[in-house]
């Protein structure tokens, strides 16, 4: 095995590892809110806004990482505030507390993914873009996957808190993971640490914020599932799935982008638009339906659209610009759909089939634009 894929998958077992640990916190996050006290429209702001949080930062960290290369110890100090902050949540007393845990959870995430996101594409320079994000992203939503089943069986046998508390050994273990995979990245040589945005760049940014404000945050799905009635248990369960179905999608959309190109984003707003139908409703047979269908939304997102950027601009700078871009319309759809699930959630489905037909029309006019 090369360096380059010696380093994918180091890093791809850290993020399983990881992602075990927030995604399986994440779960049931929106509806541990609810017990707390919160309202929807504070659900709806604490996904928002953490995710904006974590987003923002990414623009400070890719350029720090670039300027002065510190890639690994924004990765290290990153992953730490990332991952101890979920188990910590068992600690929360009130929402304002829970909330300000996820967020520091979310600001973790932000120092270390543009660092991240850019050795990745050193890797995807001699491996292929679409195969070294899409393998990571499989990598990585194996541990979602495995993260909800953990959070599942801990809330059956003692609740939410003892579900948060479940996570701590995953996290350690990934820490102590990450600090083994340093020397496996490959040279940086060949690809230039300045912000160099090309044509077209900007097209990209207004596709995927179109998308990321349609796109409904699993928090306030939870808390939409936990009020029509699905059994607390149940509920990590439905993203359970949705991570299974990332890491599929990840994988085939990885494929799908090293031979079609930028052809391939086309099916992300669709799934996203499918899934708020299927999930913001009273069905529970939808809501199976639905989870599959969010689930290979993120995978997409997660793998392809990261390896557009690479194919576009490929620097730590670049990857923070495009993150802070998305963070910000995930932030205002999300606040949006909080107050608009306040009157009905078919409301949200409007607004979420609006936004993701503008993303996909965007698109195609990038498509057209990189053509000529």
């Amino acid at each position: 095995m090369g360096l380059a894929w010696r380093f994918v998958m180091a890093i791809g077992f850290v993020s399983l590892l990881s992602d075990l640990t927030y995604e399986g916190g994440r779960s049931i996050s929106g509806v541990y809110l609810e017990t707390l006290g919160a309202s929807a429209v504070l659900v709806g702001f604490v996904a928002g806004f953490g995710e904006f949080l974590g987003y923002l930062v990414r623009l400070a960290s890719g350029q720090l990482a670039d300027r002065f290369r510190l890639h690994w110890p924004l990765l290290y100090l990153g992953y730490a505030v990332n991952l101890l902050s979920v188990p910590a949540l068992a600690l929360a007393q009130n929402p304002a507390g829970a909330s300000l845990l996820i967020f520091l959870e979310r600001f973790g995430k932000g120092l270390r993914t543009p660092a991240r996101d850019a050795l990745l594409a050193r890797a995807g320079d001699e491996v292929g873009h679409g195969k070294a994000f899409g393998v990571h992203e499989t990598l990585d939503q194996v541990g979602a996957f495995l993260g909800p089943l953990v959070v599942a069986f801990s809330v059956a046998l003692g609740g939410y808190r003892l579900g948060f508390a479940s996570l701590l050994p995953a996290a350690l273990l990934a820490l102590m993971l990450l600090f083994r995979a340093r020397g496996l990245e490959p040279s940086g040589h060949k690809r230039p640490q300045a912000l160099s945005l090309p044509p077209g760049f900007a097209l990209y940014l207004v596709y995927s914020a179109l998308f990321a404000m349609g796109f409904a945050h699993f928090q306030l799905i939870a808390f939409h599932l936990g009020k029509s009635g699905a059994e607390a248990a149940y509920i990590p369960l439905f993203y359970a799935l949705a991570m299974g179905a990332d890491a599929l999608f990840a994988l085939l959309g990885g494929l799908a982008f090293d031979r079609i190109g930028l052809k391939s984003l086309t099916a992300v707003p669709l799934l996203a638009l499918a899934a708020s139908t299927s999930l913001l409703g009273k069905d529970p047979a939808l809501w199976w339906a639905g989870s599959l269908l969010w689930g290979g939304a993120l995978g997409l997102q997660e793998s392809i659209m990261r390896a557009g950027v690479g194919r576009l601009g490929g620097t730590a700078s670049a990857y923070g610009l495009f993150d802070t871009a998305f963070g910000l319309f995930w932030l205002l759809g999300s606040i949006a759909m909080g107050f608009l699930y306040e009157g009905s959630p078919s409301r949200v489905v409007a607004f979420s089939i609006l936004s993701e037909s503008l993303a996909l029309l965007t698109l195609l006019a990038l498509l057209a634009r990189l053509r000529r």
